[in-house]
């Protein structure tokens, strides 16, 4: 028999393990979102901690939470707990006494916050009222500068009076310098000292202005709360209403000093005029022409003058002066009135004549 060929061997295929399959790789633990995240937990006071944290006193702390002013505390146990919301309301209490809120009024404004309606405007309001009313800048100067500007000579009764004022103000760390507030008016009063005026006479004389400017102040406000501000200030006012009065107060802000300055500079041209006439003498100024009356000798004070004469005027006129101007100011005003009317038609006169 013949032999078959035999097929070369195939080596032997080594045994391969089987791949086992990738082990699942377990997912991170989900983190939680921020709003799921645990809050730290709130402070909370007894009255003696809030009082140290707040400035208050035990006894102002129970007086507001007997006014309604303070939220109660938390009841436990026997101990009272206060929370952050105390002491914030409690600053808020305190900011609005600063700022001469009466507690009354601090009680509606809160209870309007607390009713949703907000005290953001009504504080921008505040805040726009307190702002600087001129764009100066206050300064500050040393005891030997003052001293040179004033003519080289101590006065310490004159820097007493400037204090008691307000033109100067001591600072406590530095007891050899002032601040000052305006240095506009300290300017002032170095001009008229040098001028030949005593100091003591320049504080007396601001006493008086003073005393005048505020009235006026005083006036501007009135006429422009009832005309203007009213329908803010008779209820607690919403934050749109608070935001639109301080834009108000904005665009008002610099009429007082615009009317002041503008009436001011008429009152002067007027009173320089016959003040230097009375003192000079008709001869040494051009007389007004025949057309227009003399005008009589001013008075050097708030007595009328000798040779004034009596008028009758209606008794409504001159009760609408006198809510006006006040009773003060009554005479000089009309007075005022009629010379401005004079004037006028006198320049009447003369531009109809060219």
């Amino acid at each position: 028999m013949s032999k078959q060929p035999q097929q070369p061997r195939q080596p032997e295929q080594p045994d391969v393990p089987e791949r086992p399959e990738p082990l699942e790789r377990p997912e991170p633990p989900e983190r939680p979102e921020p709003s799921e995240r645990p809050e730290p937990p709130a402070a909370e006071y007894r009255i003696e901690d809030l009082a140290r944290h707040s400035g208050a006193t035990v006894r102002t702390i129970r007086g507001y939470q007997d006014r309604g002013l303070l939220p109660r505390p938390e009841r436990r146990g026997r101990a009272n707990v206060y929370r952050d919301t105390h002491l914030a309301r409690l600053r808020q209490i305190a900011g609005l006494l600063d700022r001469g809120y009466t507690l009354a009024s601090i009680k509606e404004l809160l209870e309007a916050w607390d009713a949703g309606r907000g005290l953001g405007g009504v504080l921008g309001l505040v805040a726009e009222v307190e702002r600087p009313w001129s764009d100066e800048e206050a300064g500050r100067m040393t005891r030997a500068e003052l001293n040179e500007k004033f003519g080289g000579t101590r006065d310490d009764a004159a820097v007493e009076d400037a204090v008691e004022l307000g033109v100067l103000v001591r600072l406590p760390q530095t007891p050899d310098e002032f601040l000052v507030p305006s240095p506009q008016e300290l300017a002032v009063a170095a001009e008229l000292h040098a001028a030949g005026v005593p100091l003591l006479a320049i504080s007396g004389h601001l006493r008086e202005l003073r005393a005048q400017v505020e009235h006026i102040a005083g006036r501007f406000l009135d006429f422009t709360t009832e005309y203007v501000f009213q329908q803010y200030l008779d209820h607690p006012p919403t934050d749109a209403e608070a935001t639109e009065a301080a834009s108000l107060v904005r665009r008002l802000r610099p009429l007082a000093q615009q009317t002041v300055d503008a009436e001011l500079a008429r009152a002067m041209r007027s009173l320089a005029t016959r003040y230097l006439r009375h003192h000079l003498g008709e001869a040494a100024i051009p007389a007004a022409p025949d057309s227009a009356p003399a005008l009589p000798p001013p008075a050097p004070g708030p007595d009328p003058a000798p040779d004034a004469e009596p008028v009758r005027l209606p008794a409504a006129t001159v009760r609408a002066v006198r809510e006006l101007v006040g009773a003060e100011h009554t005479a000089a005003f009309i007075a005022a009135a009629a010379e401005r009317e004079v004037r006028a038609r006198t320049m009447d006169a003369l531009a109809a004549r060219r």
